[in-house]
């Protein structure tokens, strides 16, 4: 066990608050800003940066944890590493029970990746580290060089930590349609790993003339050529259902905050399109909901919603695992009325001294349909368009619209070396390979069974052997990364499993008295030693420790409904669990109050 002082930590802000639930497979919800430079990265140099970086931005050395009603962010000093880039781009950062820090920074060739899962910040506070980041490193890269700081050094670490949805959230409460159905993009839909991206370089200035022309902003114009690029593929009988456009808004645009947190909403652009639509038709529409006084009248709306549900006492004290579900529902419904989604990050500036050595930066995130994220620096715009569908029609519809419009359109040829590789899941394979034995050997029993003594079914006792060791194994395989709770999972199913058996075999009462207290006991010396060969912090076993003790409390149940006949077993398991609960408390109270306090958080 190491590192006695407490951390810090925080509640997930309100934005960030479905991210954990709904990531898998499917979507990591991950996004990436990249910075590509004109010369090779010198990887020790970056690594210097990285963590001269992390000094000024402590509020991003953090991981994930589970309370009983909310998850939270909590401090670790875990060391952030640069890698060179092997996994594929928006790879799964965060993973259940698994400590560690919620960003990546990698690097290929001329590229500086920095990855990043989306409860930690937005794309403002990403693109704020980043920038940083690319500064520290020509700083140490170029020391004969003079070059402007790209930070304020005025703002304190509780300005990046504020809850700037709890601070500007009013109450007030107005009407808004209510979400309609959306078109559903077709297609083959492709795992994680091979997610299509695509990259359009443009002339941020010739962009920015042609949404002129037509009298919209630059986000209006984009959008609606990616909503036009969707619609030429729709089937014109299926031209029932509007396309939806949801376009995330920076929150810091309308309200006065610093935060490095999410502090992001959206609106949703639902396009009528006829038969006979064109490009204007979309202009028209996607100029008129992003105009400002409209736009924040529904992000202001949408904020106050939300941190009323946040708010609301019956919902606070709902148990996460309940909350996880529906959240996941929530997400899943809300899908259907978005079609795509389109980011606009604007434009990134840097000192003028910067641009001899910067190219670009770049911009695209993990989807489970098909977005488009956008930024630009100087003249350099890129279009970073990430997809699950397997054909690239809807990207190919967009380059010819912008190139009508006089846009030269030039696709970049995307080298990212982990692009497609297959994962090596040796784990996972193991597991299969496990689980296939066990089958095969409870279809032989039972084939065994009935060839040879048919009037004794004891293939069914083989039966539930095999499933209590599989169901031990494949728990310890699913818990793997925090050894703590496989633990404690393990002696769950330990007891109801010891239990079932005696119960199954005529009930002789072993289970109670003597396979429960034992089982609790070597629980907790079990738990004591792994926090001591695992090293951990305090605020990694304490909870875990509390749950041990509190088994102890099974035995007393049992003792005192007179279930138990040989009681010496239940009274050494009772006592000692007792004075292990004291124990905690006396040397650990403070600690023990503080992780009551994250845990009990409702």
């Amino acid at each position: 066990m190491k590192k006695e002082h407490s951390s810090r930590w925080r509640k997930l802000d309100n934005a960030a608050q479905a991210f954990p639930a709904a990531t898998g497979k499917k979507d990591t919800r991950v996004f990436r800003f990249y910075c590509q430079l004109k010369e090779d990265i010198q990887a020790d140099l970056l690594q210097k940066a990285l963590e001269q970086t992390m000094e000024h931005y402590p509020v991003f050395s953090m991981v994930l944890r589970k309370g009983l009603f909310w998850f939270y962010l909590e401090q670790r000093d875990l060391p952030a590493k640069v890698e060179e880039e092997k996994r594929p781009p928006c790879s799964e950062i965060y993973v259940p029970d698994h400590k560690t820090l919620l960003f990546q920074v990698s690097y290929y060739k001329t590229r500086i990746n920095f990855e990043v899962f989306h409860a930690l910040t937005d794309g403002t506070g990403a693109m704020l580290f980043l920038k940083e980041l690319v500064s520290n490193y020509l700083i140490l890269r170029h020391p004969e060089e003079t070059f402007s700081k790209v930070r304020e050094d005025m703002l304190t670490e509780t300005d990046f930590e504020e809850d700037s949805f709890s601070q500007y959230y009013t109450g007030k409460k107005n009407e808004k349609e209510k979400s309609r159905p959306a078109y559903q993009i077709k297609g083959e839909y492709l795992e994680q790993e091979e997610m299509e991206i695509t990259e359009i370089l443009l002339s941020a200035e010739a962009v920015h003339k042609c949404a002129k022309a037509h009298g919209v902003s630059v986000t209006a114009y984009l959008a609606a050529a990616l909503v036009y690029a969707v619609y030429e593929e729709i089937p014109k009988s299926r031209l029932k259902k509007p396309v939806s456009l949801m376009i995330p808004a920076n929150l810091r645009n309308f309200f006065p905050s610093a935060s490095m947190t999410n502090f992001w909403s959206w609106i949703e652009i639902a396009c009528d399109l006829g038969p006979e639509a064109s490009f204007e038709d979309a202009l028209q529409i996607t100029g008129a909901a992003i105009q400002k006084e409209a736009l924040k009248q529904e992000i202001s709306t949408r904020m106050n919603d939300l941190v009323r549900i946040e708010r609301n006492p019956v919902l606070r004290a709902v148990p996460l695992e309940i909350k996880n579900l529906a959240l996941m529902a929530g997400t899943t419904l809300g899908g259907r009325s978005i079609t795509t989604v389109y980011s606009n990050i604007g434009r990134i500036q840097m000192p003028p001294e910067y641009e001899t050595y910067i190219e670009r930066f770049g911009f695209f995130t993990s989807t489970d349909k098909v977005q488009m994220c956008s930024c630009s620096y100087g003249d350099s715009m890129v279009l970073g368009i990430t997809s699950k569908i397997a054909d690239s029609n809807i990207e190919r519809n967009l380059m010819h619209l912008l190139q009508k419009e006089g846009i030269a359109c030039e696709q970049e040829e995307n080298d990212f070396p982990g692009q497609k590789e297959q994962p090596h899941g040796t784990a996972k394979l193991g597991l299969k390979i496990f689980s296939f034995t066990c089958i095969a050997a409870v279809v032989l029993c039972w084939m065994m069974n009935f060839l040879a003594t048919p009037q004794m079914w004891w293939a069914g006792y083989a039966t539930a052997g095999v499933f209590c060791a599989w169901l031990l194994i494949r728990v310890g395989y699913q818990k793997r990364k925090n050894p703590l709770k496989n633990s404690m999972w393990q002696l769950i199913f330990i007891m109801i499993g010891a239990i079932l058996w005696d119960y199954a075999t005529g009930w002789i009462g072993w289970s109670v008295d003597f396979a429960i207290p034992l089982a609790v006991l070597l629980n907790g010396a079990t738990m004591q030693i792994l926090a001591r060969a695992y090293k951990m912090e305090v605020s990694e076993y304490l909870f875990y420790l509390m749950q041990s003790g509190a088994a102890g409390i099974v035995p007393a149940i049992l003792w005192l409904t007179g279930t138990v006949r040989i009681t010496w077993p239940s009274v050494i398991c009772v006592g000692l669990s007792v004075l292990y609960l004291i124990g905690l408390f006396f040397f650990r109270g403070k600690d023990f109050m503080r992780e009551m306090q994250k845990k009990f958080r409702v």
